[in-house]
């Protein structure tokens, strides 16, 4: 394996790891708050379609991407109001809002396109195009020609969608939202102990709502990135799990955000090595190409039987909050 093959990898990683990434920090934002978020997956297929379709209709990504994250906002809106207005079960709120998703976008889908239950390909001004950075190289057969800095930068640095570029930099302002301003020690302390932020005269409704709707910005640009960037429009089920693999990831990373990024990087790879290498031989044994493709998932199941140490969930997750008189 040369030294390019290996960049190439890295870049699939990073391209594979930004959808998980962005949703990991979306149920961040909303387990540190004391709601648990197993919508995720949902939210995210809701707002591919809703991107592919506008951006369609429009011709514009951005006005997709800006409906994207409208429908993933109103399905957190509407979690929200079920676990905490009614302080109905998080969990079933949660899966409710994926059968949801995963129903309505095949049926409108088909009502609007008549293609199946998924959007017309996606082209021009309707996708994110990948930025070539100042100095970068755009074809292989320069880039091969460069030396191991040069290829790096152009391979691996260069050639994204904005997207990918907001989602790194989302990681470090996370950690400083959460770490170095009030609204984050407040967010922190209603995911532990509710009662002292109510005692203090801080709304913990108010806290969790902002989280969860938070949650539904991050997820509505996840999945608009699925449908216009990574893919060129919506298919049935297209988020894949992401939404469930990015939960394993949020407990890989024990609710922190650079080891998040950390998580979704490695569950990345491993969906970069599976689509690279299929039907590998090793002697006279052949590795089927499902069980490559199948790797993220059984990093899922190494992560959540506990093989990777203790994970503590905040004190107060899942736990609606009932106000003393």
């Amino acid at each position: 394996m040369d030294f390019l093959t290996i960049l190439q990898i890295l870049d699939s990683t990073v391209r594979l790891a930004t959808p998980l990434l962005l949703a990991c920090l979306a149920g961040l934002y909303s387990e540190r708050a004391g709601v648990f978020d197993i919508g995720l997956e949902g939210k995210i297929l809701a707002a591919a379609f809703f991107s592919a379709a506008v951006a369609f209709t429009s011709g514009s990504v951005w006005l997709g991407l800006l409906a994207g994250i409208a429908a993933s906002m109103a399905l957190a809106a509407l979690h929200g109001v079920a676990s905490i207005t009614f302080r109905g079960n998080q969990l079933i709120s949660g899966v409710a809002i994926n059968f949801l998703a995963a129903g309505l976008t095949v049926v409108i889908a088909q009502t609007w396109f008549l293609q199946g239950g998924r959007t017309p390909q996606l082209s021009g001004a309707a996708r994110f195009e990948n930025i070539v950075l100042p100095g970068a190289a755009s074809r292989i057969r320069d880039i091969a020609q460069q030396g191991p800095l040069g290829q790096i930068y152009s391979e691996l640095i260069s050639g994204h969608s904005i997207i990918v570029y907001v989602a790194l930099a989302i990681v470090p302002l996370t950690w400083w939202v959460l770490y170095r301003t009030r609204f984050g020690l407040r967010l922190r302390a209603v995911g532990e102990n509710p009662a002292a932020v109510d005692t203090a005269g801080v709304s913990v409704v108010g806290l969790r709502f902002a989280a969860v709707l938070i949650a539904g910005v991050l997820c509505g640009i996840a999945g608009a990135y699925l449908a216009t960037a990574l893919n060129a429009g919506f298919v049935k089920d297209m988020s894949a799990g992401r939404g469930f693999i990015a939960l394993a990831a949020l407990i890989f990373a024990k609710w922190r955000p650079w080891y998040a990024l950390s998580a979704c990087l490695l569950f990345g790879f491993f969906d970069a090595v599976g689509n690279r290498y299929q039907n590998i031989q090793l002697g006279e044994i052949i590795v089927p190409v499902q069980f490559m493709q199948a790797l993220p998932y059984i990093l899922v199941v190494i992560v959540l039987a506990g093989l990777v140490g203790k994970a503590i969930p905040p004190r107060a997750g899942g736990e609606p909050y009932v106000k003393e008189r």
